[in-house]
C-alpha cells in the first residue's frame, strides 16, 4: 500500500509543479485549472477500485492515465488557440490569405495528429490492463466525461466560469470555442 501511496503523492507533487508552471493568477483560467486537478484527482482516487488493480498494476498505469489525460487537454488548448487566432484575424478584416491559410494548417495539423496521439496513449494503458479492466478503465472514463458536461453545462446555466451569464431552460446553448 505505501507504493500506491507513494505514486498517488509523486504523481500530484509532479502535476501540481507543473500546474503552478502554468497557472494563471486569477480568472477563468485559473478555475479550470483548478477543474483539471479535481478531475485527477477523482480518477486516481477511483482508478484502483473501480479497475481491480493491483497495487503493481496502479503505480505502473497511473503515470500513462495522466499523460492520457494532460495530452487529451493539451491539444484541445492548442486547437481553441488556434481557432481564437483565426476569429482574430478574420474579425480584424485585414486578415491575409497567407495568414488565414498559415493558422488553418495549424488547426487540421492538430485534426490530424490528435487521434493518432490519444490512440497512442490509450494503447499504453490498454497494455498494462487485462481486457476486463480495459472495458472498466473506459467505463470510468466516459463517466468521468458524463461528469465533466454535467458540470460545465450547470455552470453555463449559473454564468460561473465559462459561463455567459444565466440561461433560462430550453434556451439554446451558445457555442464556446
Amino acid at each position: 500500500m505505501r507504493t500506491v501511496a507513494g505514486a498517488i503523492l509523486a504523481v500530484l507533487s509532479v502535476a501540481a509543479v507543473s500546474g503552478q508552471e502554468a497557472a494563471r493568477p486569477e480568472g477563468p483560467g485559473r478555475a479550470r485549472d483548478e477543474a483539471f486537478k479535481i478531475v485527477d484527482a477523482y480518477v486516481v482516487s477511483n482508478l484502483q477500485e473501480s479497475l481491480g488493480l493491483t497495487d503493481e498494476q496502479f503505480t505502473r498505469l497511473l503515470p500513462l492515465v495522466m499523460k492520457l489525460h494532460n495530452d487529451r487537454r493539451d491539444l484541445v488548448h492548442r486547437r481553441l488557440q488556434s481557432l481564437r487566432e483565426l476569429r482574430r484575424l478574420l474579425a480584424s478584416g485585414a486578415a491575409t490569405e497567407a495568414q488565414v491559410g498559415e493558422r488553418l494548417r495549424d488547426v487540421k495539423k492538430l485534426e490530424v495528429d490528435e487521434p493518432a496521439m490519444l490512440r497512442r496513449d490509450r494503447d499504453a494503458v490498454d497494455a498494462a490492463l487485462s481486457p476486463l479492466q480495459q472495458a472498466k478503465f473506459r467505463v470510468l472514463e466516459s463517466e468521468v466525461e458524463q461528469k465533466i458536461r454535467m458540470l460545465r453545462n450547470r455552470m453555463q446555466m449559473e454564468g460561473g466560469p465559462g459561463g455567459r451569464g444565466r440561461r433560462q431552460p430550453g434556451e439554446p446553448q451558445t457555442p464556446q470555442p
